[in-house]
């Protein structure tokens, strides 16, 4: 039976609940649009615009050493573009955000040159830390597996 207590009860938790879910959806929605950004700059090739998407301070992790900088991540990415690397795609599975830092996570996948000149896929895992300054969300951080 649903009693005039219960209702307000009700009422409240809705109130208090429904914007929290409404702002992961919307980091969740923010942050699958800059992994789409990412993907289109990447692999239209426009390397000057790419390194505008990390912080200048950002990191990326390759495998084996990091790298810092937007002249070392623009020389990493143009090298991987220039080997054949394309076709990126992003697909975020999992957006955590606390303050003014965004944490997104999920798959990768990529086409690139394989055995005996054939093309390849290959993906992984996907780590991206993004922070909010005054030109917006940046990303701070990003590995992959």
């Amino acid at each position: 039976m649903l009693t005039k207590g219960n209702f307000f009860g009700a009422a409240l938790a809705a109130c208090l609940v429904l914007p929290v879910a409404a702002h992961a959806d919307t980091a969740a929605m923010d942050g699958q649009k800059a992994a789409e950004t990412w993907d289109k700059t990447y692999n239209s090739g426009d390397m000057d615009t790419l390194i505008t998407l990390y912080a200048p301070d950002a990191q990326v992790i390759p495998k084996g050493a990091a790298i810092s900088g937007p002249a070392a991540i623009k020389t990493f990415f143009s090298g991987l573009k220039a080997k054949g690397f394309d076709d990126h795609r992003i697909t975020v599975q999992s957006t955590r955000e606390k303050g003014d830092v965004r944490v997104l996570a999920g798959r990768w996948e990529m086409n690139g040159p394989g055995d005996g000149g054939a093309r390849k896929k290959f993906e992984g895992n996907w780590i991206n830390v993004m922070e909010r300054g005054p030109e917006g969300w940046r990303t701070v951080l990003h590995t992959w597996n």
